[in-house]
């Protein structure tokens, strides 16, 4: 099954994009390339379990298994030593990545208290996209009655364009909510 996003991209935002844009070819313009989402857990040093119920979080938001990252280095006012479990990852590819830019955008940021929209500034330069989320309560996967603490993460959208400005042109036209203060 072919995600809605993707048909919707193929059919409608690709040909657009490259009628309003100066590419040499249709492959030339900009496309998703991966999602990359992070949730650091700083107390999992003193409590295992915190580590435990974040990758439970982050597996049913979405829907694939993350990967535990380790500390690199020792920091002494961290209490934190090489190769401890500081947080945990997920980097989403195809349908799955699709699916859950579809649920974030349509279902998910909508719901935040006081939305006013991502900020347009978070661009890195060279067409990737970070924003940072506060809470995992917003994504309705997530049973409120199981979570014991709020822990919040960066989710980070790679696509193709060599420019924020395309980068920014393709977000926009797969329908995210940037604001429109600044």
């Amino acid at each position: 099954m072919v995600p809605r996003m993707k048909t919707v991209y193929d059919e409608e935002i690709r040909p657009k994009l490259f009628s309003e844009g100066e590419y040499g070819n249709l492959m030339a313009v900009p496309r998703l390339v991966k999602v990359s989402i992070n949730m650091g857990v700083g107390s999992a040093s003193q409590d295992a379990k915190e580590l435990d119920s974040a990758v439970d979080e982050l597996g049913v938001i979405t829907g694939q298994k993350p990967v535990i990252r380790r500390a690199r280095k020792s920091i002494a006012s961290f209490k934190l030593r090489e190769g401890m479990p500081i947080g945990c990852s997920v980097t989403l590819r195809g349908a799955k990545m699709y699916e859950f830019l579809d649920r974030l955008i349509t279902i998910t940021l909508p719901r935040v208290r006081d939305f006013r929209g991502v900020p347009r500034r978070s661009f890195d330069g060279r067409g990737n996209y970070t924003m940072g989320l506060q809470d995992q309560l917003i994504f309705p996967e997530v049973d409120y009655t199981k979570v014991d603490k709020t822990r919040g993460m960066n989710v980070t959208i790679c696509t193709s364009a060599d420019n924020d400005d395309d980068a920014r042109a393709l977000l926009e036209a797969i329908g995210m909510p940037f604001r429109t203060d600044r």
